[in-house]
Order: C-alpha cells, then structure tokens, then sequence
C-alpha cells in the first residue's frame, strides 16, 4: 500500500485525535493510529477503549488498506519535517512502513490493522444537534467542578440533562457543584447521562472556533459527536447521578454583590497569605464593606484587603477556601457576580449578573469552619 500526503495536514489530523491515544502496557496496539485508505480517503483512528476519535482526509492513492503506525515516532518525525509532501510505503506482509520526505527515507515497524480493536458504533440512538459554541461553553463552564475520586465514578464526569425545555449540564465535587442550564437548547424527549471528563476535554479542544451544529447521538451506554471531519465516540459512566437540586439552598436572604475582577484580583492576593492546607479566607461583610482577610499561623503571615459592594441583609462572617471561589470566578465571564447567602454554616451561591439572556449559570461553594483569628 502506498499513499501521498502533505505533512502539515497530515500532522494536523493526527494532533486532533492524538488526545484519545492509550498508553496502556496491556494492549500495546493502543499507542498506535490506525489508517484506513479506501477510494482514496484516509481514516485516521485513536482509541484507549472507552473514548474513540476519527478523522479523515483525502491522500494521493490508488490502493485500498489498513495498518496502524506507532503514534509518537510518527507525530515526532511529522512535526521535524517541513511542509512537504511525503510518501508512506506499507508492506502488507510484514507491515514495515517506510516514510519517504524530501531526500529523506525512515523506517519503522507497524502492526496488522486487523488487529486494532473496533471503533464502536451507536446503535438504536436518539440524536440532537448544538451549536458548537453552545457545547463549548457548556463545557468550560463545568468540567473545572467534576471530581478526581475515582470512589464516587458518577461524580467524575459531567451531568447531562436534556428536556424539551432546556439543556442542563452539572458538575461537582462535594465541595463546589456547577449548574449550566441553555434555555436555546433542548431535544424532543427528556433524557439524561453522565458524560467522562475526558472526552469532554478532548471535545473542549477540537471543537471547532467557527459556529458550526454538532451532531449528537446516545444511547444508554455510549455518547457520538460528529463536526467537520472528527467524529468522537465515548462510553458513558454508568452511575446514578446524586440528587444535586436537594443541595442548593433557596432561602438566602443576605446578598452580596459586587465586581467580579475586583473581587476575583482580591482573593488571589489574599490567598497568598492562606494556610497552604486549608486556603481558607475570611469574608466579613458590614454594610457596603467587604473586608477579606487570610492568615497562615504557622508562618506569621496575614493580608486584609477593602472592598466596595452592595449588600442586602445581615452583617455576617463566612469562610471559603479561596481557590473554589477564584475557580469559579475565572469562569465567569461577566462584569458583576453576586453571592447569595443564609448562614456561615451553609453552602453560597455565586451567580452571575446580567449577561446572555439564554444560559443560566448557578454555582454553589461549601463553606468552611472559620478559625478564631479576627
């Protein structure tokens, strides 16, 4: 089998789906791309088993095959090589590859195609389709909040709920919890499903930067997204997502409001300061005067800082660990949040102000046990 391709395109199509490469010692074939050449297209596959992503792109062949190439010495060799054309020369018996550029000649050794395990396919699925920006924006809003405890698996993906009045998409990790909701974006039938975070990064990276649909289809196990010439494919996590609307409270008489990057450039100030274990920052909140505070005892040190808002309700002190609310602040994109709270004991509610009409974006921060310090 041989085949013609431009190295710059060639390169950009493996660095789409090189994200679901394995590196798994059980099954080595998994550290390669697969290529498929049929009727002078190029399929390109990367899989670790519970995500799958293709691509394709056409190439100067006359011949059909398969053989997969190991994914690191080629992307290294491609990324070495000036924009070009290059030859790939397989022998299909004993699935050499030679790699021809300019007055250069590589080798090395492939494995039989056949042996590269199935891309799944989703069988008997319903099907929506989202803007691109729309999923993207879904995405960034919440994948920061998804657990790393491998003990609680529901918790380790993103929640995705589709009704025919909206699109909802949660995130938590028992500490901070994340609820994206699109009013423009809904499905016919209401259904639900725990999405992996790592395809979500991987979708979060190719998403394309032009508005285009993405076409989305599911199952009970699996989830396929389909835009341009990338198709992804991910086992869903098959768990049964906490009851995340018992958590959020709804009584929260006192309400702080107040510039998201003032507020945002104070805490990272004063976080500097925190004890390295715990993070925790002190809010004290008297009339239209936020005053936010740290101090680390073990070193002595400690940072107040002023701020200007507008409150409505008690005066109160809470704490929080500075970095869940400097997260999520970064993930916001407008000019003013608000925080909603009852007592120091129960979870805030940051929110943002104003802003795109159709997302509705809520996010929930515990709180921690202040020390004594004043």
């Amino acid at each position: 089998m041989r085949f013609i391709v431009s190295t710059s395109t060639l390169l950009k199509q493996l660095q789409a789906v090189s994200g679901a490469l394995s590196s798994s010692t059980v099954l080595p074939i998994l550290e390669n791309f697969l290529f498929q050449i049929k009727d002078g297209n190029l399929t390109i596959s990367a899989t670790d088993l519970q995500t799958s992503m293709t691509t394709s792109l056409p190439v100067e062949t006359d011949e059909n095959g398969r053989i997969a190439i190991p994914s690191r010495i080629l992307l290294d060799t491609l990324k070495s090589l000036p924009e070009q054309p290059v030859t790939f020369s397989v022998d299909d018996k004993t699935f050499a590859v030679e790699i021809k550029a300019g007055d250069g000649s590589y080798k090395l050794s492939g494995e039989n195609g056949e042996d590269f395990p199935k891309i799944p396919v989703v069988e008997n699925a319903s099907s929506v389709s989202l803007p691109a920006s729309v999923l993207a924006e879904a995405i960034n809003k919440t994948i920061f909040a998804v657990s790393n405890d491998e003990l609680r698996p529901a918790m380790t993906g993103v929640y995705c709920q589709l009704s025919p009045q909206h699109f909802t998409f949660v995130a938590t990790d028992a500490h901070k919890l994340v609820r994206y909701r699109r009013k423009d974006a809904h499905s016919e039938t209401a259904t639900s499903f725990i999405m992996p975070k790592k395809a979500l990064n991987l979708l979060k990276s190719s998403l394309p930067s032009e508005d285009v649909n993405v076409s989305v289809e599911y199952n009970s196990t699996s989830a396929f997204f389909k835009f341009g010439n990338i198709n992804l494919v991910c086992r869903l996590i098959d768990e049964r997502y906490p009851d995340y609307d018992a958590v959020i409270p709804t009584n929260n008489p006192n309400k702080l409001t107040i510039d998201r990057l003032s507020f945002l450039g104070s805490l990272s100030r004063v976080a500097i300061y925190a004890n390295k274990t715990t993070h925790q920052v002190r809010l004290k909140i008297e009339g239209n005067e936020l005053n936010i505070s740290s101090e680390d005892i073990d070193f002595s040190n400690e940072a107040h800082e002023k701020l200007n808002c507008q409150y409505e309700g008690e005066d109160m002190e809470i704490g929080f660990n500075a970095r869940f609310l400097i997260e999520m602040l970064k993930n916001l994109s407008c000019e003013e949040v608000s925080l909603e709270m009852s007592t120091p004991n129960r979870a805030g509610l940051l929110l943002p102000q104003g802003g795109d009409e159709n997302e509705d974006v809520l996010m929930l921060v515990m709180p921690v046990m202040l020390n004594s310090y004043a």
